[in-house]
């Protein structure tokens, strides 16, 4: 429980008294109209009074709960929401620490978040996810952990900085603030009734958590139906509507995602739309937003804006951002609803279809109004260790990314990773390549660039080179990001390899980040120390070099929405089609490392 607040039963006596009349409240908000998820109405010309961080009463009059040293608010009609809260993410995707994160979201109504530290987890193993679990534990809104579970996300096709193993799991089930066991990757690995996971997955359910689910293939045949008996409760990795149903009809949760660059849930929502299946399945949750997207959009309120724009009935998709995920959670008593006893996490607001977030309070405590935040967000004293995690182990010149042909070709078949916009898996094409002076070339008119994936973790000076089609770069240069899901090695993509060189080189020097560059220079840069994810700095520093970065990305041709997200997932091996990692090209379709060239004449 959080040091701050009383649980229900220690605050129950007070709870008790207020409602009753015996006691006053701290705090009245009045003639509110009363969203109730629990029963899906809204109900004008309603009280609501809160003590000790928690609902105490929610009815037509709370006159009876004011006293001498109550605050009292007048709604004025305005409704009166749940905070919201994101069934899945992942705080790193930000390039924010849990704190800055929580600065960031606060003032958009989000009061829980569902966190996934995964990404940390592959550089710093256990000791990344207690640094990120302690400083989620000190915020003003409530943040719970789920333990991650896949590092490496697939074994045998990737390195990580640290694995996680069932013993990490085991250990971190008794931490407070674990929700759960964070997404299962390695759904082949379920399949197969691998022990690992098997092993973990015991561990979580043993402890009594939920277990998050993360099957990342259109096949719904018997290779889905053996990864739900696994254990998993939840998906977010659906594309279709098809995939939507499917889970629901499994006992699992669908979750909905919408995130900076993952645009899922128009075509999943209709389930409920159209097809009429029960939305207590369904669950909204943004998975990954960057910086930018976090400023300048929102979050969770941008998603339930979203789901009413694809046609939810308001209060249905409030009920998937707020109930729906508390119950999933095993909370349902404790958030995700105004209703005695829950902890005290509202929004006012005008209009549930354009939902403005003129008011927020967390735990009964003002935390945010007209877009400011009025609290203060504390930060961990990150050790110097967390800030020296790039170590690619030689600098590194333009001869490492060569592309060499086999003996004697003139031209050759090559797999090539195809972007595909809006959406995380990729498409594996295979496209005929011209050879020169024995070499591979990028092809501007063809939309085919290099990708290199550098190996940051131990210093083996590793390259891996590859080709990649779907951002459009045009001239010489180079993008280069030491975020890379889910192994967290440096991916580089360009058109010039001493551009790429030069890339690969400066996020070594400043402990890592993204960097563009063209023609020789450096055009834009995003650091990111923190495990070369993460940034302490404000959340609006950060988006505002998030925002040059896109703009420079654009400079060089690339027309992508959200082309940073497609880049930093290239290396994300438990997502079909074709990726790359630190042991080559992984067809994930296979999931085996894969040869560059199918075959080549002479």
């Amino acid at each position: 429980m959080h040091p701050h607040l009383p649980s229900w039963a220690e605050a129950a006596p007070r709870l008790i008294a207020v409602a009753a009349g015996r006691a006053a409240a701290d705090l009245v908000i009045r003639g509110a109209t009363w969203v109730n998820v629990h029963s899906r109405e809204a109900l004008p010309h309603h009280d609501i009074a809160i003590a000790a961080g928690r609902f105490a009463y929610c009815g037509p009059d709370a006159r009876h709960c004011i006293g001498a040293g109550t605050e009292v608010v007048e709604a004025d009609g305005l409704f009166a929401i749940p905070g919201l809260c994101d069934g899945h993410m992942h705080i790193e995707s930000g390039m924010l620490t849990p704190a800055e994160f929580a600065r960031a979201v606060i003032p958009h109504g989000t009061t829980t978040m569902f966190v996934d530290p995964h990404e940390i987890a592959n550089v710093l193993g256990l000791r990344g996810v207690k640094l990120m679990h302690d400083e989620a534990l000190l915020q003003p809104v409530n943040i719970f952990t789920q333990m991650p579970s896949c590092a490496p996300s697939a074994p045998g096709l990737e390195t990580t900085g640290y694995p996680i193993g069932p013993e990490d799991v085991a250990e971190a089930m008794g931490w407070p603030g674990i929700v759960g066991l964070g997404e299962m990757m390695n759904f082949p690995g379920v399949i197969a009734g691998d022990a690992q996971m098997l092993a973990e997955m015991a561990a979580a359910a043993r402890a009594g958590r939920t277990i998050g689910g993360h099957y990342a293939s259109p096949d719904l045949g018997p290779p889905f139906h053996a990864y739900a008996a696994g254990g998993p409760a939840d998906d977010h990795e659906g594309t279709r509507e098809a995939d939507a149903v499917a889970r629901v009809r499994q006992g699992m949760r669908a979750m909905l995602r919408l995130g900076s660059a993952w645009f899922d849930v128009a075509a999943q929502i209709t389930a409920v739309t159209e097809r009429g299946l029960d939305p207590r399945g369904f669950i909204l949750c943004t998975d990954d937003c960057h910086s930018g997207t976090l400023v300048n959009e929102g979050h969770m309120n941008r998603v339930v804006r979203h789901a009413i724009a694809c046609g939810a009935d308001p209060l249905v998709a409030l009920q998937m951002a707020t109930i729906n995920t508390a119950t999933h959670f095993g909370l349902e008593r404790e958030l995700g609803s105004i209703a005695p006893g829950r902890r005290a996490d509202l929004i006012l607001t005008s209009d549930l279809r354009a939902l403005p977030i003129e008011r927020v309070w967390a735990r009964g405590r003002p935390v945010a109004e007209g877009g400011r935040i009025l609290v203060d967000c504390p930060h961990l004293a990150w050790p110097a260790e967390v800030r020296a995690t790039v170590r690619p182990g030689r600098r590194l010149g333009p001869e490492d990314f060569v592309i060499r042909a086999p003996e004697g070709a003139n031209r050759v078949t090559a797999r090539v990773i195809g972007v595909v916009e809006n959406q995380a898996p990729t498409r594996a094409l295979s496209l005929s390549m011209q050879v020169a002076d024995g070499r591979i070339e990028p092809d501007e008119a063809r939309d085919i660039a290099q990708i290199a994936l550098v190996e940051r973790h131990r210093g083996t000076g590793g390259v891996v080179n590859a080709l990649v089609s779907g951002f459009g770069y045009r001239g010489r240069m180079a993008v280069a990001s030491t975020v890379a899901h889910d192994s967290h090695h440096m991916i580089v993509v360009g058109t010039s390899r001493p551009d790429m060189a030069a890339a690969a080189n400066r996020l070594a020097e400043v402990g890592g980040g993204v960097t563009v560059w063209r023609d020789g220079a450096e055009i834009a840069l995003v650091e990111l120390p923190i495990a070369g994810l993460m940034s302490d700095r404000p959340a609006a520093e950060v988006a505002a070099k998030a925002e040059r970065m896109v703009a420079a990305m654009a400079q060089l041709g690339c027309r992508l929405n959200n082309a940073y997200m497609q880049h930093s997932l290239l290396a994300l091996v438990v997502i079909p089609e074709l990726r790359v990692s630190d042991l080559g090209l992984v067809d994930v379709r296979r999931f085996e490392v894969t040869g560059l060239f199918e075959d080549h004449s002479a």
